[in-house]
């Protein structure tokens, strides 16, 4: 347990449908596992919780497994099951298609904590809310209000919050920009793979 941070949790989410790649993205394999066992694996290596929320995830994923709340299947109803079921103040959110996902990053989103934030998110063209620090105590009943009303857009989540923005000077640190390559179809992963391979 030594050197891991126990007031940060972490959270893998599993769930999504993966339907423009046509398989579950979660099970696509680098280096001979899973994406989502690679990606447990990093966190579980900083973090003392590591939370598999949706899925089907393999036994080999270290971590504990949530399942998604019930209702239609949304990025933010899962990061609503991670809060909830986090047992840190801070719950740092990753979704399974961040395949060159880093612990620079990750460890740039931790240090970037202060008290009067909501969350801690990086910005390339566009928000990453899939790899963000979130806290649970103002952000999980802000979700929950959103969920409840329909409003699934992590954007609009996002506008109701108090955030510190990891922009390009930031990312370019802790090599964020390629670490927070997603790969959505089968031609982002072949491209992924030949670069990485």
């Amino acid at each position: 347990m030594s050197g891991r941070f126990a007031n940060v949790s972490s959270a893998v989410l599993l769930g999504g449908a993966s339907s423009r790649m046509g398989r579950d993205k979660a099970m696509l394999e680098r280096d001979g596992e899973a994406l989502v066992v690679h990606q447990a694996r990093l966190l579980a290596a900083l973090f003392e919780e590591v939370l598999l929320v949706g899925g089907d995830p393999p036994e080999t994923a270290p971590g504990r497994r949530v399942a998604d709340e019930p209702g239609e299947r949304s990025a933010l109803r899962g990061i609503v099951s991670a809060l909830q079921h986090a047992t840190a103040p801070w719950v740092l959110v990753t979704a399974t298609d961040l395949p060159a996902l880093s612990a620079d990053l990750l460890l740039g989103l931790v240090a970037s904590q202060t008290p009067d934030i909501d969350a801690i998110v990086p910005r390339t063209d566009r928000p990453e809310p899939l790899c963000a620090l979130y806290r649970v105590a103002s952000v999980l009943p802000a979700a929950r209000t959103r969920l409840e009303g329909g409003e699934f857009m992590l954007r609009g989540l996002l506008d109701t919050l108090r955030v510190t923005w990891l922009e390009a000077a930031d990312l370019d640190l802790v090599h964020g920009v390629e670490a927070l390559l997603n790969v959505n179809t089968p031609e982002d992963w072949q491209s992924f793979s030949e670069r990485s391979g």
